[in-house]
């Protein structure tokens, strides 16, 4: 992968804190292990709260540390003033979710000042052996502040102005 410049100086902070302000990753129980600009890794601990009918790990769960993967890579290249959303993303499920640990690692494709293209890899850890039991490839986008439209003349026209 590309080595990417990030365009805040203070990524790893501001990375740490958009992930911070999530609870539903708090409540999945997923941190960052690694974090560099454009790229990350996040892990989560098995918890039978969040298996589906058969014992593995839902679908659902696997994808959204995919997903916050994904958005958190993307968010370590972007402006200081942006936020991030996601706008696409598809996921493969490989294999049962079946481990005691989950990792979540991202990187990002290509960057772009409003749209950025990421790939992520969900793996299980079960019995000593990693297994790979998902990918995604998702579409990121910035939301950048916007000033607020200045009034047409035919506008203020219409108000008395």
């Amino acid at each position: 992968m590309a080595a990417f410049e990030p365009k805040n100086p203070g990524y790893r902070a501001a990375a740490i804190a958009l992930f911070d302000r999530q609870p539903a990753m708090h409540r999945l129980g997923i941190v960052i292990v690694r974090l560099a600009p454009g790229e990350v890794e996040l892990s989560m601990l098995h918890s039978a709260e969040f298996t589906q009918q058969n014992g593995f790990v839902h679908a659902g769960i696997i994808t959204a540390g995919l997903d916050n993967a994904c958005g958190v890579a993307a968010f370590t290249l972007m402006p200081r003033e942006a936020d991030i959303l996601t706008v696409e993303f598809k996921t493969t499920l490989l294999a049962p979710a079946r481990g005691e640990r989950f990792v979540f690692k991202a990187e990002v494709v290509k960057p772009g000042r409003t749209l950025t293209f990421c790939e992520a890899r969900a793996f299980a850890e079960h019995d000593g052996k990693t297994t790979l039991i998902a990918t995604m490839t998702g579409t990121l986008m910035a939301m950048l502040p916007r000033q607020a439209p200045q009034p047409s003349g035919m506008s203020r026209a219409l108000h008395g102005d």
